[in-house]
């Protein structure tokens, strides 16, 4: 069975996030999106847990699904809320001090079902507090945190999150691990897949060869219902816990593959000064010592530039954990270029509602639809902007130290011209 998968994503109890990202809505827009599994997100908050108890029934093995009572309505075209099913996942954040350094890293953890999110949630709270964030902060080194976890369910998926981004990850400029062993020690085989982020994809990644042995999953990292599947993960395994575990242990049968931001659009793929408006190439930064001109102070090294530093390959590598990835703009954001509007406007709303309605999933309409019958229901322009966007024809002003990349499909002058 083939299904996409976002499997990182956060409830409305983390910090800056929708009130609308609880059950409902979440699977609401899951289907929208064309998602037929979901993380929960913040596996650990105690009133998210209670909430999950309440509005989720058990579903195929470790999976788990909406009850029927809180199902929003969907327009006909959309796969059924049924069909949507979650697994019980969390992001941790860990800092601690390690070899006389302060470390700060993410770590994706994902569990067979709500009683092994229980005992996790018991063994952390005695190192730090587990009610105050949906995403907790745990002084713990990494590598214990991965070994209290397996000892709560040796069935874990226990993923490095975002592995480049500079304030928490595992190989960002703040923690600056060079290998995943610095950071797991005797623990890293229990590692099987790493996650991009937004600002990196796989073919960059795959400059590595230390990272010839592991899958890299696309996540949203979604901090509301309608952020999810802006990256996801294409499986054909069974719908349970136990078949995704397996397509994501070597050889990773029944992971297929990923879509992906285009890593210029992730707010720290270039390096860069937010508050003094600069935006270096990490060969700029290297030139200028590091400093930013304007203020003298260090700039935020991003992840292009500490790719770059450890990369020991010019080019791609296609080890046998390749996996194909394709790079797409989100649907809004092509109707909100095509229309010269907002994205968050009236008018794009009504469109996107309109097409989704007409034609399917918001995944089905950028990938697959053939354009013919997409400008039947699209129009045009709204047509040649997805033709651009599968093509990889943009403009994109890299993101920055927090700054989103500026992406352009269209000038306003190829928009007139189309218009006419």
């Amino acid at each position: 069975m083939k299904f996409w998968a976002d499997l990182h994503l956060h409830s409305r109890y983390s910090m800056a996030t929708s009130k609308d990202s609880n059950p409902e809505k979440l699977v609401h827009w899951a289907g929208r999106k064309g998602l037929a599994l979901i993380g929960t997100g913040d596996l650990t908050h105690p009133g998210w847990r209670e909430e999950l108890r309440d509005k989720l029934e058990a579903a195929e093995d470790g999976l788990w699904k909406l009850k029927k009572e809180y199902y929003l309505q969907q327009v006909p075209a959309i796969p059924a809320a049924s069909q949507v099913r979650f697994v019980i996942s969390g992001e941790v954040c860990t800092i601690y001090k390690k070899e006389g350094r302060t470390r700060k890293v993410h770590h994706l953890i994902l569990l067979p079902g709500l009683e092994a999110a229980d005992q996790l949630a018991a063994r952390l709270e005695k190192n730090g507090n587990i009610a105050a964030n949906g995403r907790p902060i745990f002084n713990l080194d990494s590598r214990d945190l991965l070994e209290i976890t397996l000892e709560v369910s040796p069935e874990t998926i226990f993923i490095p999150a975002h592995i480049w981004t500079p304030h928490f990850s595992v190989f960002g400029m703040n923690s600056n691990f060079n290998t995943l062993q610095e950071c797991y020690e005797d623990l890293t085989d229990k590692i099987h897949a790493l996650e991009t982020g937004l600002s990196s994809d796989p073919p960059m990644n795959r400059r590595l060869s230390m990272f010839d042995d592991y899958a890299f999953i696309s996540n949203s990292d979604a901090h509301s219902p309608q952020k999810l599947g802006r990256e996801a993960n294409l499986f054909d395994c069974a719908p349970s816990f136990g078949a995704l575990r397996e397509a994501l242990k070597k050889p990773f049968p029944g992971f297929l593959g990923t879509v992906e931001f285009f890593p210029e659009e992730g707010k720290y793929h270039w390096d860069g000064h937010r508050a003094c408006g600069l935006r270096w190439h990490p060969f700029q930064t290297m030139e200028a010592g590091g400093k930013c001109p304007v203020c003298g102070r260090k700039v935020t090294v991003g992840v292009l530039h500490r790719l770059e530093a450890l990369a020991d390959r010019e080019e791609e590598g296609k080890p046998p954990s390749w996996r194909p990835c394709e790079r797409l703009v989100p649907l809004t954001r092509i109707i909100a270029e095509a229309e010269g509007v907002g994205e968050n406007t009236k008018k794009v709303r009504e469109l996107y509602n309109g097409l989704l309605e007409k034609l399917g999933p918001e995944l089905k309409i950028i990938r697959e639809m053939p354009l013919c019958e997409l400008e039947k229901a699209a129009g045009a322009l709204i047509t040649e902007g997805i033709r651009r966007v599968r093509q990889g024809l943009l403009t994109i002003n890299p993101g920055f130290d927090g700054e989103y990349g500026e992406v352009k499909i269209f000038s306003a002058k190829e928009r007139e011209a189309f218009s006419r």
